[in-house]
């Protein structure tokens, strides 16, 4: 299983950015996909998951701001963006827990990074 992220970028304080992350492979069901970032000289951190059925987790410090949402049937997940601040700064990672091969595995995209600045 593969995952392709793309949509970072350099923007405003104030601005918007849309991130998308494809899974692409064969013989895989996808029970969960998600966002982290990684901060300089930070650990990183849940951004937003969202599970096949619906269920939403989003970060304290980007609810009302950050929207996580999948497209099932294409295996790809969004994260619209809106009212970034320079503290969104960071490498945006996907990531997605998978069923396959009689095994739960968890994957991770390549890092995408978004830069929040005048």
């Amino acid at each position: 299983v593969q995952l392709q992220a793309s949509g970072g970028g350099l923007v405003q304080p104030g601005g918007s950015l849309k991130l998308s992350c494809a899974a692409s492979g064969s013989g895989f069901a996808v029970n969960l996909m998600g966002w982290y970032r990684q901060a300089p000289g930070k650990e990183r951190e849940l951004v937003a998951s969202r599970t096949s059925g619906g269920n939403t987790n989003v970060a304290d410090s980007v609810k009302g701001r950050f929207t996580i949402s999948r497209d099932n049937a294409k295996n790809t997940v969004y994260l619209q963006m809106n009212s970034l601040k320079p503290d969104d700064t960071a490498v945006y990672y996907c990531n997605a827990v998978v069923a396959v091969s009689g095994a739960i595995r968890n994957y991770w995209g390549q890092g995408t990074q978004v830069t929040v600045s005048s």
